[in-house]
């Protein structure tokens, strides 16, 4: 998805220009990827642009940066509300937020730890980060013949910068091949995730995920469809998932702070279901989207006023 350029960036406390929001060439993040990031998006509310779920996705940004044992000048609590203010500064309602924690340049190697840790926050506009049509008939999913990184390779728990190669890989060659998207499997062969999703699937009125030990992101939206799922009286449960469990299930969707909800109409070139989205997939989605546009009471607390 393209990016539409907005006016300011967030740099170490400061903004500048989009077009100055530079950094050198030689920094580690980029010869090593070692850097972590988020993907958060505000909405219009009728109280005005709320960011969804804001403080937990930079809970978990910072899980990640101790994880890759890097330390921020600002306290979470402080980059909460620089969010804030890059969404207010760009005079924009509705956006993708990307934060990322980064090295600085001056120092080269495998040990990039004597570099200065740097942050940043840009915004822009965004769409259907699968596009209209698979929100609206189901995606259709290859299983890759990439596997997710084993545990002790990358720690999935850090939503890492250079851990999202794999990711890069299943997604080109899924898309190389006349899919939408890609599902990686463990090195055991269990499903894992999306190259950027979370996965679900519905038979009857349970709902499906596999467990983060498979290698799975710890998604916020995975979270919060888990909840309102079970509000709704479905049975939630995480266990190992192999494709097969995807072939036979009623439905299946994925999950994520870009792509929002996605059904899944077809995996392996197999339907799943009846091969377009399902009523289980529709209802919860259909929440998700009141929950994230601040018209559900119950879910209130997940919407975060940039003006406050």
């Amino acid at each position: 998805m393209s990016i539409t350029p907005t006016s300011k960036i967030w740099m170490n406390g400061e903004f500048v220009a989009w077009d100055d929001a530079r950094i050198h060439v030689l920094t580690p993040t980029l010869h090593y990827g070692w850097g972590v990031f988020e993907g958060i998006r505000a909405y219009e509310t009728p109280r005005g642009s709320a960011v969804f779920r804001l403080t937990d996705h930079i809970a978990r940004l910072y899980r990640s940066a101790k994880i890759y044992m890097m330390e921020p000048d600002f306290t979470q609590e402080q980059f909460v509300q620089a969010a804030k203010d890059t969404v207010v500064a760009n005079d924009i309602q509705s956006c993708y937020i990307r934060p990322l924690i980064y090295l600085g340049y001056g120092e080269m190697g495998l040990n990039p730890l004597p570099s200065k840790v740097e942050s940043m926050i840009a915004v822009w506009p965004w769409g259907a980060y699968l596009g209209e049509e698979a929100l609206e008939k189901g995606c259709r999913v290859i299983i890759s013949s990439w596997r997710r990184n084993d545990v002790n390779i990358t720690p999935p728990a850090a939503k890492a910068t250079g851990q999202y190669l794999n990711s890069s890989l299943a997604k080109v060659a899924a898309i190389k091949g006349g899919y939408d998207e890609a599902i990686l499997t463990s090195p055991t062969g269990h499903i894992a995730d999306g190259s950027g999703e979370n996965v679900f699937i519905v038979t009857g009125r349970t709902l499906v995920t596999p467990p983060l030990t498979d290698g799975a992101l710890g998604g916020i939206t995975r979270a919060s469809v888990m909840q309102i799922a079970a509000d709704q009286g479905y049975d939630v449960v995480e266990k190992h998932i192999v494709r097969t469990d995807i072939y036979l299930a009623d439905e299946a969707f994925f999950t994520g702070t870009a792509a929002e909800i996605v059904p899944i109409a077809e995996v392996d070139d197999r339907p799943v279901g009846l091969g377009r989205p399902g009523p289980v997939t529709r209802e919860i989605a259909e929440i998700f989207h009141q929950a994230t546009t601040g018209q559900l009471d119950r879910y209130k607390d997940w919407n975060e006023l940039v003006g406050e």
